[in-house]
């Protein structure tokens, strides 16, 4: 099938080399996934502890704001996790 137009598309080899990526641009540091298992799991156990009232002067909004800025923090650090 051909895409809308009637043109196809080829690839051409330029010739060119392209080296490989190097490791270290590759994989991730050992910090990155337990930055983001942090900043998840602390958000999370502060929503919790919001709704248990276990926090000082709970159940409040400010520490559900915590707790979601932890969550999205982790969701931030998880997009350079390679």
């Amino acid at each position: 099938m051909t895409p809308r137009g009637g043109q196809q598309s080829v690839a051409t080899a330029t010739g060119r080399y392209t080296p490989p990526i190097p490791d270290e641009y590759r994989s991730s540091p050992w910090w990155i996934p337990a930055l983001v298992l942090a900043f998840m799991g602390a958000g999370v156990i502060v929503i919790v502890l919001n709704y248990l009232t276990l926090l000082p002067a709970s159940p409040t909004n400010w520490y559900l704001l915590g707790g979601l800025a932890g969550v999205v923090a982790g969701f931030v650090v998880a997009t350079r996790w390679r």
